[in-house]
């Protein structure tokens, strides 16, 4: 579990990240409308994610932030005298006794982005008491939007038709030019017809199968989204949709 707060001149806010031994990230942020100081919303934090962990049913925990005041008063080693920050270190060590095991970690500022982002987005929400929003989703990716891009069939046929046909029966479309009927020849040169599947020979002699828009779109849907769910560059993409 990672936590941390945040106090500008916006307000108050906490975020907390409960990390599961899979990699499942469930982030949780609250924005504080009474004053506080930066070292009660750390505690506003930490005390936040443990109850997370608790409801969760979680027995087993680590625990990381890069407040080193709470994390050595929670292991002894520092003492507080501030009035304000007594009964919440009281009251963790009490939530503390609910774990089977659990651990107190020091980190950098720059390892706990994730918490640190939380707690700054629920400063900066504009919500009335009382009210829940659900926290974007945060996806990965490796390529700019229109990489995504499969353009339209306009007249419902797929991109390679022409050469398809050409490759069956050696005949041109309808009203196909000398010049459009030579380069139709010189296309066809580098495509295999298997049945109804058109495959493009790539230079290292692999079959590439020709796809329309629906499949192309498809495709990358399940690459990025679906059974692949893959954020890697370009090349590790393609390879993985030859696969």
């Amino acid at each position: 579990m990672y936590f941390d707060g945040a106090v500008n001149l916006s307000g108050n806010g906490i975020g907390a990240v409960l990390v599961s031994p899979d990699g499942k990230h469930f982030p949780i942020a609250i924005k504080l409308r009474f004053d506080c100081t930066n070292n009660v919303t750390k505690y506003e934090a930490c005390v936040m994610g443990l109850q997370a962990a608790i409801e969760m049913k979680v027995r087993k925990l680590e625990v990381y932030g890069d407040s080193a005041l709470i994390i050595y008063q929670v292991k002894g080693e520092w003492q507080t005298k501030d009035p304000k920050l007594i009964p919440y270190q009281k009251y963790l060590m009490e939530l503390i006794k609910k774990f089977e095991e659990i651990s107190f970690t020091h980190l950098s500022r720059d390892k706990n982005q994730f918490a640190d982002a939380l707690a700054t987005l629920a400063v900066m929400a504009q919500m009335e008491e009382g009210q829940t929003t659900q926290v974007l989703q945060i996806k990965a990716r490796g390529e700019p939007a229109y990489c995504f891009m499969a353009e339209e069939e306009i007249d419902g046929k797929p991109w390679y038709h022409d050469i398809q046909v050409y490759i069956k029966t050696r005949e041109y479309p309808p009203g196909a030019t000398r010049s459009e009927k030579g380069m139709i020849r010189r296309l066809a040169l580098g495509y295999f017809l298997s049945g109804e599947i058109l495959y493009k020979t790539s230079s290292n002699g692999e079959l590439l199968r020709c796809v329309d828009a629906k499949e192309a779109r498809k495709i990358l849907f399940e690459t990025h989204e679906g059974n692949c769910a893959t954020h890697a560059n370009g090349h590790m993409m393609a390879k993985q949709i030859m696969r």
